[in-house]
């Protein structure tokens, strides 16, 4: 008995195994599938930012990928604009008091020796 239950035993985990090893590059191809799909429907959503930047240049998917982000960065920017403009509407009194602290400590913090425009993407070639 002991013979019959080890031997059904290794067959079961070759069995899991051979599986295991047919499935994975299935399951990787899907993966690499879906991320070019991504990128791919980044790059047509921001298709008109991006020829802003480099008109006649062609994308790779790191570049796409950085763009986006500088451009998801800046609309947030954007948007915390906005809602602090709009909360000074609300609450002049507030507004001005908070945006003489926000300069003092500005002026505090911010040296001369600034990093350039962080709005470039840094490119190694």
């Amino acid at each position: 008995m002991a013979t019959t239950t080890t031997a059904t035993m290794t067959n079961s985990k070759e069995h899991l195994t051979l599986s295991h090893n047919l499935r994975k590059p299935l399951v990787e191809k899907l993966r690499r599938e879906r991320i070019n799909s991504s990128i791919e429907q980044l790059n047509s959503l921001l298709g008109p930012e991006f020829l802003k930047q480099q008109p006649e240049s062609k994308l790779e998917k790191a570049d796409i990928l950085e763009m986006t982000v500088c451009f998801l960065t800046k609309l947030l920017q954007q948007n915390q604009q906005q809602k602090k403009q709009l909360n000074r509407l609300k609450n002049p009194k507030a507004s001005f008091d908070a945006n003489e602290a926000e300069v003092s400590l500005s002026s505090s913090v911010h040296s001369k020796d600034e990093d350039p425009d962080p709005k470039v993407l840094w490119r190694p070639w």
